[in-house]
């Protein structure tokens, strides 16, 4: 059990200090934040959601084991993708 950070990542240390397992860490080799696999509880028996994945500013970056984005695009904004380009035209013709 263990989630990952896709290299979309920013880099803006704000998973880090969230992670009530410290597993998230910087990797120069990954040229992004990773998360080690050992240390990754998913917040299991501390949060209900993970974490990482709520404070996180960039959507579709943390992933679950299984690959499947925890963080999906709309999470960020709560604008489903596919109501996006209407929402942006409303807030731009106030």
């Amino acid at each position: 059990m263990a989630l990952s950070i896709a290299s979309s990542c920013v880099n803006c240390w704000a998973c880090m200090d969230v992670c009530p397992s410290n597993a998230i860490y910087q990797s120069e080799a990954a040229g992004h934040f990773s998360i080690s696999s050992k240390k990754c509880t998913e917040c299991d028996g501390d949060y209900a959601q993970p974490q990482c994945a709520s404070i996180c500013p960039i959507e579709d970056t943390i992933f679950d084991a299984a690959g499947i984005s925890i963080n999906p695009p709309g999470t960020l904004t709560g604008i489903p993708p596919e109501k996006f380009d209407e929402a942006m035209r409303e807030i731009q013709a106030r």
